[in-house]
């Protein structure tokens, strides 16, 4: 089982990876460490990152979730995976990379790959990306972020978490989910 935890930056995908990577013994690949040092510079500008300046990073964590599919193991995996395009190079690679986006739509997900999808409000996130410390994605950056944000649909196997929640309680649901699926 790999989950994808996605979202906006600043919903809390590495705290809430490092916590449900700790609960469930799963090995954590934080998203941020695979980008481009260029990827970086740029957003530390304060410049929105493109499609094509995200393609080489997303291929990288496509990778990752590929070798730990192959090899059997459980994995948690942050990433912000604002668009199903993204999400679709995440599971697929450079194959959904290359098709249109007709085609893309058409990739089915993979039934050991889950999105789980923190989901919040623009001024709760922007709060708590003002408080933080020390990262190089800037605030006003976040509503780039959620101007090109794609909600997953219903096929995308996506869990909706509400960031509003406790760490606890969405760990909780996430063992739910677990539970749900074994046969």
């Amino acid at each position: 089982m790999i989950y994808i935890i996605m979202g906006v930056s600043g919903c809390g995908k590495s705290s809430f990876g490092t916590f449900l990577s700790g609960k469930l013994g799963w090995p954590f690949y934080e998203g941020d460490d695979f980008h481009p040092q260029e990827n970086i510079e740029k957003m530390a500008r304060g410049e929105p990152l493109t499609d094509q300046d995200r393609l080489p990073w997303l291929l990288r964590l496509h990778e990752v979730i590929e070798r730990e599919r192959r090899s059997g193991s459980d994995a948690l995996v942050a990433c912000s995976a604002l668009k199903r395009l993204y999400r679709q190079i995440l599971l697929h690679g450079s194959t959904a990379a290359a098709a249109s986006p007709t085609v893309c739509s058409h990739h089915h997900a993979s039934p050991e790959v889950f999105f789980l999808y923190l989901h919040g409000d623009y001024d709760l996130i922007h709060q708590r990306m003002v408080a933080r410390q020390g990262h190089y994605m800037k605030a006003d950056l976040l509503r780039s972020q959620f101007e090109i944000l794609e909600p997953p649909s219903d096929d995308e196997n996506a869990l909706t978490l509400d960031i509003r929640k406790s760490p606890l309680e969405m760990m909780l649901e996430v063992e739910k989910h677990i539970d749900s699926l074994k046969p």
